[in-house]
């Protein structure tokens, strides 16, 4: 019942939320000289007026928002400001598609699961170098991880125009997955995929192992206070903030590898339009509790599919959104700053 709560008190949050984003855009827009009603009858019917338009552009786009904002959420609650959950998601989706050349006449029922598999021990792998580097030689990881998210950057460049590129060599991407391994699609005509029921099981997993496990437990006690967890709790508390790292990489790596599998098929240069950055502001909205997380990142892809539509049908440009998010991003954080903390809604 507590999670029924907290799910439910982070969805009325939610819908709160989105009334106060649609009324600061409505300001924005006037401020900017756009006309209102037309931007935001766009960004309306782009995230939410059709059923094409909620299944196959917010649904879909929760998904990795959804797993970077779960991978967030377990850096946070460690204590541990893993910025970083871009440059593992990209490395997660160039692992997947690295070994997805040879999966070819593989079923697809071991084939995905091994790009999965591949993607999240990449991400895990990658976290785990600003990880070491935090625990060795005290470099905090707010710098290392920033710095990573680049090296993934200009990695993933590097791959799509070298040892990953498609045959033909002409367009700076991988080969495009073979059907027979894309995600299976849930219903017919759109495009959302299997990757959603994934969230939602990872999601509710995620919460279980916080609340109902002992390394959750050391987990979230060192997030606390790691100097009682070590002094009174006998905590090893490098051990429990190395595995919170590989954690959250695994699942940022997963993100990259689902949205691969799922949607869009191919590895390219800006493959992430910032998923990794925006799962902060998911995390943050939900208070790190991970059941939370799936109605924040539901906000997000809805934000950012009613901006495309927005800017593709009233000519309004989409980072005018971003200002929005931004905005409540402060929102929240200002009037979490008068509010006591309630257990019930951290997780635990």
């Amino acid at each position: 019942m507590t999670a029924l709560r907290a799910f439910a008190a982070t969805t009325v949050r939610v819908v709160v939320l989105l009334a106060i984003a649609l009324a600061m855009l409505a300001a924005l827009l006037i401020a900017t000289g756009h006309d209102v009603v037309p931007a935001l009858s766009a960004m309306v019917r782009g995230a939410f007026g059709s059923y094409y338009a909620i299944t196959s552009a917010t649904i879909v786009r929760m998904v990795p928002l959804a797993l970077a904002g779960l991978a967030v959420s377990v850096a946070f609650r460690a204590g541990i400001l893993n910025i970083g959950a871009e440059g593992q998601l990209l490395v997660g989706a160039a692992a997947a598609t690295a070994i997805s050349g040879t999966l070819v006449g593989v079923p697809w029922s071991i084939g995905i699961p091994v790009m999965l598999l591949a993607g999240a021990i990449a991400g895990g792998a990658w976290a785990a170098i600003a990880g070491a580097l935090r625990l060795r030689f005290g470099v905090l990881e707010v710098i290392s991880t920033i710095m990573l998210n680049f090296v993934a950057q200009y990695l993933t460049g590097w791959l799509v125009r070298g040892p990953l590129q498609e045959p033909t060599q002409v367009n700076p991407q991988s080969a495009t997955l073979v059907p027979e391994l894309h995600m299976p699609v849930l219903l017919e005509g759109t495009r959302l995929h299997a990757g959603v029921l994934l969230v939602v099981v990872v999601a509710i997993g995620v919460w279980w192992w916080l609340r109902s496990t002992a390394s959750g437990f050391r987990l979230r006690a060192v997030g606390a206070t790691p100097t009682a967890a070590a002094s009174a709790g006998g905590i090893d508390v490098p051990r429990t903030m190395f595995g919170a790292f590989l954690v959250s990489g695994l699942l940022a790596g997963l993100a990259g590898s689902v949205e691969y599998t799922g949607i869009t098929y191919a590895l390219y240069e800006n493959f992430s339009p910032g998923y990794g950055y925006t799962a902060i502001a998911v995390a943050l909205l939900a208070r790190l509790h991970p059941l939370g997380v799936l109605a924040t990142a539901l906000l997000f892809g809805a934000l950012q599919a009613g901006a495309n539509a927005m800017q593709r049908d009233a000519g309004v440009p989409s980072v005018v959104v971003s200002v929005v998010e931004a905005l409540l991003i402060l929102l929240v954080m200002a009037a979490d700053r008068w509010r006591p903390s309630r257990a019930d809604e951290t997780g635990t």
